[in-house]
């Protein structure tokens, strides 16, 4: 897709560390406690699933853990970190006294996710439990989900307050008991946030640690699963048998790296397909990156594209500067990790040579997806598996074309006649498809005879062709219409970071049209996108004989 305008939104991870607290042996909680926060922005998904640090909108994901520095909480940081989370540790000051701070407070209240991790001494902190009774009130008045780690200890040892944790638990209690000071209601809200905490479906460490350390990864990673999908119409057709067909191609017992590529026309789905199976796949891996419309973006340098792969893959801001410096970077660092990469329209098999290399650049099991116009590039390249996307059938055409005339999936019964003429015309292409149905929505019988007629007029034209011919035409309708209006009509897209997008396909075909205006004088056009026809133009003409002057970043 062709950016228009950024509006940068945001995904990025925090590690709190807490500190004990020492006074009288009445008034302490014993021990020193772990508490990571780990935020993801809702609002939208960048289109690399890249993070960004910001304090703005965050949701997040607090896990609170016994800290024996090198223990499960450690091991947790860790496992965050090698997951592709942005961690970094904080200060000591969140646990000072038994009440919660007020940017701790502001985690918990932003929070989608709270992962709360109970040890033996648990009970032992007022801290602690006052945190629990946060955490389940934003549960139970936000819809917060809570998934509980109990650290070698019971469910109903905790939610009863028995066996060893109960010991360490009543042990407290008849201390605070003792002070005057002390509100008795307080335990009643402990005890309740232990017992509704402790019915929750949650991990118990009876094993390994670094396996429980890998499901809890994990379990997070599905749970914001859905924060890091990428964007898909929903207005799909034909798709599922596609998607079937690619995961069995990626499914190998044997855990090897695959590259698998997905070729076909512009405009037929590569990167919608591509993308439901980046979707479906993201949870089952560590690292994740998708880098899009590779074609247009490789212009403003390969090392612009390495960079931003390193920085989804790492999580951090690593800047190469020479196409040589990112390849042994990435080749050598990435070795033994897990990734799913989506390399969106390639055209040059250099391109995927400076970002994906070869099998040994990524562990085994990895998955390299690489979407292309030319099936020779894929075949260059020497992909594993190759899947060739084909045009939609006259049925599913039919659906696809209702679903933008009129939002739903078959036609009236007096424009079913009409809709199958100019469907026919389409190709079985689904950006034409949608673009003439788009068009062609909430208009009258005339006005679809007419559009049939004007079809008539260039009965052998190329599909692509046809779609310039009906952008063109269309062109009368929304002069001075706003964006939604744009949007309504397909023209232009909101993408995974909220950029505003053109398809790439209809940018190639408008840039054609204007250079098709005069192809040796670019002054003469009546719009310039190149720099050096910019330059040409402003030099040699009026400002005034230039209409438009668009340039692309």
């Amino acid at each position: 897709m062709a950016p228009i305008l950024l509006l940068g939104l945001t995904l990025y991870f925090l590690y709190k560390k807490k500190a004990s607290v020492r006074g009288n042996a009445d008034d302490a909680d014993t021990g020193t406690y772990d508490s990571m926060i780990v935020p993801t922005d809702t609002n939208s998904v960048r289109s690399s699933s890249s993070p960004i640090e910001t304090n703005n909108n965050a949701s997040s994901s607090l896990t609170v853990g016994l800290d024996t520095r090198h223990g499960f909480a450690d091991h947790l940081y860790h496992g965050l970190r090698r997951a592709g989370i942005h961690t970094f540790r904080d200060d000591d000051e969140l646990q000072q006294g038994e009440d919660i701070r007020p940017e701790l407070m502001a985690a918990i209240t932003n929070s989608k996710v709270l992962i709360p991790i109970f040890f033996v001494n648990y009970g032992t902190s007022s801290w602690c439990l006052n945190e629990l009774v946060q955490i389940m009130e934003g549960k139970n008045n936000n819809e917060q989900k809570v998934l509980p780690v109990f650290y070698k200890v019971k469910p109903a040892d905790v939610g009863h307050q028995i066996e060893s944790f109960g010991k360490a638990f009543h042990e407290r209690e008849k201390r605070l008991l003792k002070r005057s000071s002390f509100n008795p209601a307080i335990l009643e809200k402990w005890k309740q946030a232990l017992l509704e905490v402790s019915n929750l479906k949650g991990h118990e460490a009876e094993g390994s640690e670094v396996e429980l350390v890998k499901l809890v990864v994990r379990e997070v990673l599905n749970e914001l699963k859905k924060k890091f999908e990428l964007i898909i119409s929903e207005n799909l057709v034909g798709i599922d048998s596609h998607v079937k067909n690619v995961m069995e191609l990626m499914d190998d017992k044997s855990h090897a790296l695959l590259f698998v590529g997905i070729h076909g026309m512009g405009g037929i789905g590569k990167t919608t397909l591509a993308k439901t199976i980046y979707n479906k796949l993201s949870n089952q891996f560590e690292h994740r990156s998708f880098i899009e419309d590779i074609r247009e973006s490789w212009k403003r340098g390969a090392y612009e594209l390495q960079n931003r792969l390193i920085y989804d893959i790492l999580n951090e801001k690593y800047e190469v500067h020479t196409t040589d410096d990112g390849i042994n970077f990435i080749s050598s660092r990435f070795k033994d990790k897990n990734v799913l990469l989506l390399l969106d329209d390639v055209d040059n098999v250099n391109q995927v040579k400076c970002l994906a290399g070869n099998h040994d650049w990524f562990s085994l099991g990895s998955r390299i997806i690489i979407t292309a116009r030319d099936r020779r590039i894929l075949e260059l390249v020497g992909v594993d598996r190759n899947y060739g996307l084909s045009e939609l059938d006259p049925e599913q055409s039919l659906i696809l074309f209702s679903k933008y005339a009129f939002r739903k999936d078959f036609p009236p019964s007096e424009f079913e006649g009409l809709t199958r003429e100019v469907v026919s015309t389409a190709g079985g292409l689904p950006l034409c498809l949608q673009v003439l149905g788009s068009l062609m929505c909430g208009k009258e019988s005339k006005e679809w005879r007419d559009m049939i007629k004007n079809l008539e007029k260039v009965p052998h034209i190329e599909v692509q062709e046809k779609i310039a011919f009906y952008m063109w035409d269309a062109c009368d309708f929304f002069p001075g219409k706003n964006i939604e209006v744009l949007r309504f009509m397909s023209l232009i897209k909101i993408g995974d970071d909220l950029k505003l997008q053109m398809h790439d396909q209809l940018r190639d075909l408008g840039r054609a049209i204007v250079r098709a205006e005069n192809h040796q004088w670019p002054q003469h056009r009546s719009r310039v996108v190149l720099v050096v026809n910019s330059v040409l133009a402003l030099v040699n003409v009026e400002p005034s004989n230039i209409s438009i002057l668009v340039s692309f970043h």
